[in-house]
């Protein structure tokens, strides 16, 4: 089990460093959906490791979802505003 945890440990800071680096010039909205896809990524990519199934998928499927997840946030907060 230390292996995963050495793993996810790497993950979560490439994740803060990606998310704190490539959202520097955006909006909101922007920093909302790239944050979510970043985190969704890195959620992705943990769940097939643990999985046992393709990184990639993995990491595609939680960047997606992560990324739609963030815009319907911020959509949702505007409207309330």
């Amino acid at each position: 089990m230390t292996g995963y945890v050495s793993i996810f440990t790497k993950l979560g800071v490439i994740t803060v460093l990606a998310a704190s680096v490539g959202t520097c010039n955006l909006t909101r909205t922007e920093r909302t959906v790239a944050t979510g896809g970043a985190i969704g990524a890195t959620t992705g990519t943990g769940v097939a490791i643990l999985a046992g199934g393709p990184l990639a998928a993995g990491a595609l499927i939680g960047g997606a979802a992560g990324a739609t997840s963030g815009a319907i946030f911020e959509k949702n907060k505007k409207r309330r505003r």
